[in-house]
């Protein structure tokens, strides 16, 4: 077998980092490079800030640094680290910093060879699929497809909670708030038993917009509101109906994502899922409609897994995956 040393020219005990940023917080691991074994994981609640120049790297690096350095001191801080791997919300369209400032300040902190700077899209499919021609739909607080034949990437939607993100937490979490305001309201469309979950986890209906409208992580507040709309579907037609537009929503993407090769498959990656049947009996049927005979699996692993599979790969030469200026660099 392969030592260590021979398959990335490291020493035997030396180890990569995976890091999983995304709209409800961060989460990082340290494996070891010889067998990809996780040594141990962290996290930080909440999502790095987002400012004029895109996500802040001087926040994101306040909140991984101290991370990594507890997880080394626990696996032997002697242990030199290889490679890193980053997946990130938003790197695609707002990663400029952190694709100039990241590798720099990885080198300095841990003295890495190299380290992947992809969109968190991307370390979901490499957890969910590995290196195999498919699409992985990355649902949570947003929601993005990847497709790829591992020639190029095939990328729907993933532009944030204004502009898209349709079918994710934050978008249901929307759709069941604004059914909530139309019951306040008199008007058609509203749904009372959305109003009062509403009003027990936000207080009166009136306040809503100002509780809401000014917090810096309004995306994950909506979402928060995406398992009220799922525990209300079997008995409201209304929060069952905004179910059902999600399910559509999340095949279109799935659709336009993956490529036309006869062996993809097609993967489910995220929290989001995890609001059960109510979404998923109308998701699987809308994909067997949008995708006839391409096979639905079961994800291997989740992004952060796909973070270390990367940084595992780049430490022993490179990886299987195309590169790509937004998706997918290696530094």
């Amino acid at each position: 077998m392969e030592s260590v040393s021979e398959r990335t020219g490291g020493p035997a005990d030396a180890v990569v980092v995976g890091i999983d940023s995304g709209g409800s917080g961060l989460r990082v691991a340290l494996a070891r490079a010889a067998d990809r074994a996780v040594l141990g994981r962290s996290a930080a609640p909440g999502p790095v800030r987002t400012g004029p120049d895109g996500i802040c790297a001087e926040h994101f690096l306040e909140s991984v640094l101290p991370a990594v350095a507890a997880l080394r001191a626990r696996a032997g801080e002697e242990r030199p680290v290889l490679a890193a791997a980053v997946g990130a919300a938003g790197m695609a369209t707002l990663g400029g910093e952190l694709r100039a400032v990241l590798p720099g300040a990885f080198a300095a902190a841990w003295g890495v060879r190299g380290t992947v700077l992809a969109a968190d899209a991307v370390t979901a499919y490499a957890g969910a699929l590995g290196p195999r021609p498919g699409a992985v739909v990355a649902g949570g607080t947003g929601l993005v497809a990847l497709g790829t034949d591992l020639s190029s990437w095939r990328r729907a939607d993933g532009w944030g909670h204004l502009l898209g993100d349709c079918g994710s937490g934050a978008w249901i979490g929307r759709a069941g708030l604004e059914a909530a305001m139309r019951a306040y309201d008199g008007r058609r469309g509203g749904s009372a038993a959305l109003l009062a979950r509403a009003e027990k986890l936000h207080g009166p209906a009136a306040g809503l917009p100002a509780a809401l409208y000014p917090r810096a992580d309004r995306p994950a507040v909506l979402a928060a509101f995406a398992p009220e709309v799922a525990a209300c579907a079997a008995d409201d037609p209304v929060a069952a109906a905004v179910l059902e537009r999600a399910a559509e929503h999340i095949a279109d993407a799935a659709e336009a994502a993956c490529p036309p090769v006869p062996e993809a498959v097609v993967a489910l990656t995220g929290g989001l899922f995890r609001l059960g049947e109510p979404l998923l009996a109308p998701l699987r049927a809308a994909l067997a409609d949008r995708l006839p005979g391409v096979r639905g699996v079961t994800p291997a692993g989740d992004p952060l897994d796909g973070a270390v599979s990367l940084a595992f790969s780049l430490a022993g030469g490179g990886t299987r995956f195309p590169e790509d200026p937004d998706l997918l660099r290696i530094a």
